[in-house]
């Protein structure tokens, strides 16, 4: 059974400003969350070591770099053995415009998110990605016309 990371609230304060700005310096942030700069510096050691900090990174604003098309895909598969999603997975894990992979159930088999140039961009990567593999049934692409939220914060 896993057990839930137990957080204080300093924890909790630290998470939440980081999710919102993760270039803060130690001492912006120590002062933001009303902790000396040491103690800031080791609590978001322990939240990295303990890989409830997973990862910092930059979001870019993708029609800035021409990404301006985004494709949510439902992916059905033949054979839904263990080692055939796994090497799905995997053959989509390689493609740099795939942003996210997700096993669903019930339903699809996988949900995919893509981000692309445009439609010929997508469907060289429909045709590379899914039209080649011999165990993909079904494909059903669903465009972004209007992204009127999007986060990346988990409320802690």
């Amino acid at each position: 059974m896993n057990s839930l990371p137990n957080l204080d609230e300093i924890d909790r304060r630290i998470l939440n400003a980081l999710q919102n700005d993760a270039s803060l310096t130690n001492s912006e942030l120590a002062q933001a969350v009303h902790v000396s700069p040491p103690t800031c510096l080791r609590r978001v050691k322990q939240l990295t070591e303990s890989g409830i900090i997973e990862r910092q990174v930059a979001i870019v604003a993708p029609d800035k770099v021409g990404a301006r098309l985004t494709a949510i895909v439902e992916i059905t598969l033949d054979v839904q053995a263990a080692e055939r999603m796994e090497e799905f997975e995997a053959h989509v894990a390689k493609e740099e415009a795939v942003l996210q992979c997700y096993r669903v159930s019930p339903g699809p088999d996988f949900v995919l998110v893509l981000q692309v140039a445009d439609m010929p961009a997508y469907h060289a990567l429909a045709h590379r990605l899914f039209a080649t593999q011999t165990n993909v049934r079904n494909v059903k692409t669903y465009f972004s016309t209007f992204r009127s939220k999007f986060e990346t914060c988990i409320a802690v």
